[in-house]
């Protein structure tokens, strides 16, 4: 009888179902939400001017919050359209793009630093073309963090070295905090996608001030295969 019973029981799992009647669910995919706008503790009063009247939450698969997103609302250009190996010509060098927000512990940056929570503006950047960092990742392209606080001015322009600077006081480590960017192939945005390694990437559009919109992918979770 209780073999019985318990075979009744496996079935019952493996067609959905428990003995409460309730279905299982199966795991759901990342998704992003639109909010308003910005009023993080501790984001200076210039950074909150500089950015979109509206942000995007980023839930994971579990239903749990992992992180906010402000894009930038006009992104100055750069001018150009090719610099090579970079997907985002558009953009200069150490321009603001946006901030992000962590709300618990577990975040990283793409060299799988971990990143207090809090929040951090994005600095466009590009990995330097030199032997040190050939194939770190698939372009180079990616946003520096640091610390809202230690970058209030959104116009600020810096040389590299300053922002790898400043963006070590965000990991507390003697490297910086990158950022992937990725190139998104579908326009829909806003939208949370992964790729082919499991990363978590935020699509959105970025307002240029040229007038054309830019698509671009952050990747908010996942770091550089090892």
């Amino acid at each position: 009888m209780q073999t019985r019973r318990m075979a009744i029981i496996a079935l019952l799992i493996l067609s959905g179902l428990v003995l409460s009647g309730a279905p299982i669910h199966a795991a759901t995919a990342p998704k992003v939400e639109q909010i308003g706008a910005s009023d993080e503790p501790g984001l200076p009063d210039a950074l909150k001017k500089a950015l979109e009247p509206k942000g995007y939450r980023i839930t994971l698969e579990d239903g749990s919050e992992w992180c906010k997103i402000w894009l930038r609302d006009s992104v100055p250009a750069s001018g150009k359209s090719d610099v090579e190996g970079a997907l985002f010509p558009q953009l200069a060098e150490s321009t603001l793009i946006g901030v992000i927000s962590f709300a618990k512990t577990g975040a990283t940056d793409f060299r799988g630093q971990g990143l207090k929570p809090g929040v951090y503006t994005m600095r466009y950047e590009l990995l330097p073309n030199d032997g040190n960092h050939l194939g770190v990742a698939n372009s180079r392209d990616f946003v520096l963090l640091v610390r809202a606080a230690d970058d209030p001015d959104p116009s600020a322009t810096f040389k590299f070295n300053d922002l790898v600077e400043l963006s070590r006081k965000a990991t507390g480590t003697r490297h910086p905090g990158p950022i992937n960017l990725a190139q998104p192939e579908s326009d829909t945005a806003p939208a949370v996608i992964k790729d082919d390694q499991a990363h978590t990437i935020f699509v959105g559009k970025l307002k240029m001030q040229s007038g054309d919109p830019l698509l671009i992918g952050i990747v908010v979770k996942g770091k550089a295969a090892e």
